[in-house]
């Protein structure tokens, strides 16, 4: 079928806006009808080839929208159900069997390289296939995604909201919910007030921990973080994150986040940290970064640093989890997200960069 999408065709180049042809759906396949998109950096940093995904691609992986079609064999959705796509992993693996599909061993050539024996790419522009990005390609009209990918979300909810869910707000939420699991009353630093960032934040209050500190160096993200529920706000810019934080508690925190994927602020974020306390590393930065740390540090301290990817969860167990805390007034996310049109993806895209926009989303037109 003809459908539009948004292509990435070289290393740093605006999204062009074309008609590709995409496959029907084969065996364990669904095809999905995208209703919006959110956009997330790991997008940027595919475009940027800091990730080294093979271009031209049809990039986004937070997509949401409704089951057009089945292929056989697939028994967990059928027509008309609402859906967001959320990330590929193989299931067949030793994380995989044992529940935890966001450490799949397969996860970057299924996510990242778009193509595999048993997953071929199915998007094809100008004749030539291109790659496909997390399984589902959701910067365009309709999505072909294994049924792993799919998670049935509640027709009540404004489904234009929900793509974000399938993978940045995932991370930011699920970095607490699953990875730290800070008890009521503990402490925790939140370096970097973007989507993910203030998706962990919303975590975070919504089980009660205080002081809850966010760091960022946008005063218009600090603002919307002591709406959301921060009792402290530390512009990085102009303060030292460290020395404040530690005036703040008396010690240091007992939980941090690092969303930024630079590495000074991650330096931070353990050093923010008081005796046994546990840093959360989400930000991506370019393969091959590098951190210095005082081990002694690390060591006398008994500090935990754990990398998180997809917040640790089990989409199709999380997602309606988080949609039951937005219904409940618990989880707001929809203060973050502010909606464009596939036409102005580039605009979108520039907005986030700059800070402007904490989560763009990109509505479909059919």
């Amino acid at each position: 079928m003809e459908m539009k999408a948004a292509v990435t065709a070289g290393k740093g180049m605006p999204f062009s806006i074309e008609r590709v042809q995409l496959e029907d759906p084969k065996e364990g396949e669904v095809l999905v009808r995208i209703v919006a998109s959110g956009t997330c950096h790991t997008d940027m940093i595919a475009r940027d080839q800091e990730y080294p995904v093979p271009l031209p691609a049809v990039l986004g992986h937070e997509g949401a929208g409704v089951v057009e079609k089945v292929g056989d064999g697939v028994k967990s959705v059928v027509e008309g159900d609402h859906v967001v796509l959320s990330f590929a992993y193989c299931g067949g693996c030793k994380s995989c069997l044992t529940g935890h599909p966001y450490a799949c061993e397969n996860f970057f050539e299924l996510n990242f390289v778009g193509d595999s024996s048993n997953r071929p790419q199915r998007i094809q522009w100008k004749g030539e296939y291109v790659t496909t990005f997390f399984g589902q390609s959701s910067f365009g009209t309709y999505a072909l995604t294994g049924e792993r990918n799919v998670v049935k979300v509640d027709k009540e909810v404004d489904l234009r909201l929900l793509g974000p869910l399938g993978c940045g707000i995932q991370t930011g939420a699920g970095s607490v919910l699953n990875t730290l699991r800070p008890q009521v009353g503990s402490s925790l630093a939140c370096f970097g007030c973007g989507a993910v960032g203030l998706s962990a934040m919303m975590a975070a209050k919504a089980i009660g921990c205080t002081p809850l500190i966010a760091i960022d160096i946008h005063d218009n993200r600090l603002r919307l973080a002591e709406e959301l529920g921060a009792t402290h706000t530390i512009n990085g810019k102009d303060q030292d994150a460290v020395k404040t934080i530690r005036e703040i508690t008396g010690k240091g925190v007992d939980y941090s986040v690092e969303t930024t994927g630079v590495a000074f602020v991650l330096k931070q974020a353990v050093e923010s940290l008081t005796f046994m306390g546990k840093a959360a590393v989400i930000g991506a930065p370019p393969i091959g970064t590098t951190v210095e740390l005082d081990i002694n540090d690390v060591l006398v301290q008994e500090k935990t640093i754990t990398g998180v990817v997809e917040g640790d969860s089990v989409p199709q167990i999380f997602i309606p989890q988080l949609i039951a805390l937005y219904k409940q007034g618990k989880f707001p996310f929809d203060k973050l997200i502010r909606f464009y049109e596939l036409e102005d993806i580039n605009e979108a895209i520039r907005d986030s960069e700059t800070g402007l926009t904490i989560k763009p989303v990109i509505q479909m037109p059919h």
